[in-house]
């Protein structure tokens, strides 16, 4: 059996910058050649980064795409390495009109591809058949599907190529290639994170190479773009369904594989519509490849690099310096400064107090014992007196006092974001973003929300790990423990609790993820044991918030349906009025 060495990049490209992802392309292709490998395989679109959205619908972003595709390909041989075949994920077009017309009024000029590079040149390119177009995907918009398959001959084995989506689907490309004696089956990937995907991504891959009886190398991008972030956590299966290699989770890995592969077969007809590329490389290194085995992760440790992921490649990637968000002394505050100095560094995170004469002094006193213990920039710009004006000049009582009381903090956050440069985070939870318990323009303000798309108790939740994981490694907790278990409160008058206005966040909880992440109607939620009333008021809050949602910060997207992209209401309609109890 012929031996084939294989390496998988996984990177965190920044869309758009065609130069920098090269780069660092080209980078890890001479590590990868350095140690030997004789193929070397990229994630989805990984030359310009995912997803383009509308960009793919240009026609300068697909030329200068192009270019630096041919001149990523000039480089590989420049730099010595034009005998190791390079499969690299790239948009490619423009596509004439004619090619879009034949779907009726399809405004995509552009197919979602992966070429195969050597010696300089492109040699076959393969385009994604299944386009996308459900959740946080609308491929169907920006690409045209491709038609046919490609098998590369190589190295003494055949290499099917497939992207993301088409391994999903048992049909087409799948399909096609199940029967063909394959050495193995290489796929580009850009497969978003979200709460349990590993319940599904690695059985779908074991489940696919016991089928088509090869082996599958998965590999995936990471880092975040703008709501959606990318966990890596590639892959090599064999065709027991055993997995050999794992790639590393929110970071950037070269993970290497020797791979014993049947050789290829001269009397076995191709598949329909497949087209043969035979490619020479060099023989497959004989350096010793360091081991690599599962690493041990729990899931609110993965959580956790989720949203500090997310968090640092929006910051970074989009040029700030640094963030500021206000600091309560409440948990949702206290989790995101968190987040923020884990992600940034404590030097480039700026906290403020902006207590009201409703500020208790307990919250103070946790917003400064968190700054302290963080090492944070830390300062107290007191509301009372723009309240006051406010207030007195427009006669405000009762939920107007109370949300001028929020919007002067607003003003204050942004006030300091123009002088300073921040970027402010808003702290608000999904749990509040579901039922509208937040003030439009004041607690809401904000270019990102690192919590977003995570419910109340799970913020508890992380906020106590977080704690455990400090001690454990021999340092100061970073979040104050009262911050963790005083009852919930926006401080707009005295003795105000969020249970005043909503039902405990473990029931409310409960219902918003039957609601919203599995689709359940009031019927069907009241027969999982809730009450009816209740139910009915949850469903109506929702609805009426979706204008707020509307107008709100991104933030990293963990669930399978965070608000969004993933889903789309109308903000102007009048439901059907819920019929009564039985």
């Amino acid at each position: 059996m012929p031996r084939l060495r294989l390496a998988m990049a996984q990177t965190n490209p920044i869309v758009g910058d065609r130069a920098h992802n090269a780069e660092r392309l080209l980078e890890l292709a001479q590590q990868a050649y350095d140690q030997g490998a004789q193929v070397f395989l990229t994630g989805e679109l990984a030359l310009t980064g995912y997803p383009i959205e509308d960009l793919a619908l240009r026609d300068n972003f697909l030329e200068i795409s192009r270019h630096a595709l041919d001149a990523f390909a000039l480089a590989l041989d420049t730099q010595g390495m034009g005998d190791m075949a390079v499969i690299v994920g790239h948009p490619d077009g423009p596509y004439s009109a004619e090619d879009s017309a034949t779907i009726l009024h399809h405004p995509a000029r552009a197919k979602n591809c992966a070429s195969v590079l050597a010696h300089g040149k492109i040699h076959a390119t393969y385009a994604k058949h299944h386009l996308p177009n459900y959740a946080v995907f609308d491929e169907f918009r920006t690409f045209l599907p491709g038609d046919q398959g490609l098998i590369v001959r190589t190295g003494g084995v055949d290499l099917g190529i497939v992207i993301c989506e088409d391994l999903w689907r048992s049909d087409g490309p799948v399909e096609s290639l199940t029967g063909y004696p394959l050495g193995a089956l290489l796929v580009p990937n850009a497969s978003p994170f979200e709460r349990d995907k590993d319940e599904v991504r690695e059985p779908l891959v074991v489940t696919r190479a016991k089928d088509m009886k090869t082996h599958i190398a998965y590999v995936n991008l990471v880092g975040g773009q703008d709501d959606l972030v990318f966990d890596g956590d590639s892959m090599v299966v064999n065709p027991a369904g055993k997995r050999l290699s794992w790639g590393a989770r929110f970071e950037e890995d070269l993970i290497l594989q020797d791979l014993e592969l049947p050789g290829f077969e001269l009397d076995v007809a191709l598949p329909s519509q497949t087209v043969l590329c035979e490619v020479d490389i060099r023989g497959p290194g004989d350096q010793p490849l360091p081991p690599r085995s599962a690493p041990e992760e729990d899931d609110n440790t993965i959580l956790w690099q989720a949203l500090v992921t997310g968090t640092r490649d929006y910051v970074t990637k989009n040029g700030f310096p640094s963030v500021m968000l206000g600091l309560s002394g409440g948990i949702d505050s206290a989790v995101c400064a968190t987040i923020a100095v884990d992600a940034l560094g404590a030097d480039r995170v700026f906290g403020v107090s902006l207590p009201s004469v409703h500020s208790s002094e307990h919250s103070l006193g946790d917003a400064e014992a968190l700054a302290e213990a963080q090492g944070i920039n830390y300062r107290v710009e007191p509301i009372g007196d723009v309240v006051s004006v406010l207030d007195t000049q427009l006669g405000l009582s009762g939920l107007a006092a109370e949300n001028v009381q929020a919007r002067a903090r607003a003003i204050i956050l942004m006030a300091l974001s123009n002088k300073e440069g921040h970027l402010v985070l808003t702290t608000g939870n999904k749990s509040e973003l579901a039922v509208g318990y937040s003030t439009i323009y004041g607690d809401s303000v904000g270019g990102y929300a690192p919590i977003k798309d995570v419910p109340k108790t799970l913020v508890w939740e992380l906020a106590r790990w977080r704690n455990e994981q400090a001690l454990a490694a021999g340092g100061q907790p970073p979040i104050p423990l009262s911050s963790i278990e005083k009852p919930p409160s926006a401080e707009l008058r005295p003795d105000q609790t969020d249970q005043d206005s909503l039902p405990d966040y473990a029931v409310l909880d409960a219902i918003l993820e039957l609601l919203i992440v599995e689709g359940l109607d009031v019927p069907q939620i009241t027969n999982r044991g809730f009450d009816q009333a209740l139910v009915e008021e949850i469903v109506g809050l929702v609805s009426r918030a979706e204008w707020k949602r509307r107008q709100g910060a991104i933030g990293p997207r963990i669930s399978s349906v965070a608000f969004g992209r993933d889903r789309r209401l109308p903000i102007t309609s009048r439901p059907t009025p819920f019929p009564p109890s039985r």
